[in-house]
């Protein structure tokens, strides 16, 4: 069975096992989804479930999506795709999906937008040692130093050169995360480890524990 949720970051906190052993979590608000569409590879080529989460005022979605959605007021709309969307379990539209699915040891693949940066130099972004503080040197620490000249490049600028610009707001996947504690009463998810993203973000959640 394909398991899959969305959800919102929290925070970071801590949580201590039967053993007494502190473990470094996410905190995060997941579920309830609405199943929106089911696509199947007879009528889209390909098997995927569309789910809506999230809520936001109606009159900021435009009326083509309020008519795919039946009147409910969705912020975030995503597809996770399945197998068989008629195997196990059968998906229709209006099914609610929540967190009971998970328990504690299911491992996860987790994907957000992390954090942006604004714009920031070399030794931030790429990690850059700077220039030496010495001989005669007096301003060099944080500069990226030369970035192009004959050779290989012939005078100009290569393509993929890192230099300073904008950091962060990508998205990123992490994976091989286990779930520590299932909170179905409130909603919560524990994942061990530290998840991509402000509070607030919007997290999507995947079972990969048999993969």
């Amino acid at each position: 069975m394909t398991k899959f949720i969305l959800g919102t970051k929290i925070n970071m906190t801590q949580i201590f096992d039967e053993a007494g052993i502190v473990h470094p979590v996410t905190a995060i608000k997941a579920g309830p989804m609405i199943v929106t569409q089911v696509k199947s590879e007879k009528t889209d080529g390909y098997s995927a479930i569309q789910v809506g989460f999230g809520a936001r005022k109606a009159k900021n979605i435009n009326k083509p999506l309020r008519g795919h959605i039946k009147d409910n007021n969705f912020m975030y709309l995503r597809e996770f795709r399945t197998d068989d969307t008629q195997g196990n379990p059968v998906y229709t539209v209006g099914d609610a999906i929540d967190i009971s699915t998970f328990s504690e040891g299911d491992k996860v693949t987790v994907s957000s937008i992390s954090k942006g940066k604004g714009f920031q130099g070399v030794v931030k972004r790429h990690g850059f040692k700077g220039g030496p503080r010495s001989h005669g040197q007096k301003h060099s620490e944080r500069e990226p130093g030369s970035i192009g000249g004959g050779g290989r490049d012939g005078g100009r600028v290569a393509k993929g050169k890192r230099m300073a610009g904008r950091m962060g707001g990508d998205r990123i996947t992490s994976k091989g995360l286990t779930i520590v504690s299932v909170k179905p009463e409130t909603g919560e998810l524990f994942i061990r480890g530290a998840v991509p993203g402000r509070r607030g973000t919007l997290i999507e959640i995947r079972d990969t524990s048999k993969e």
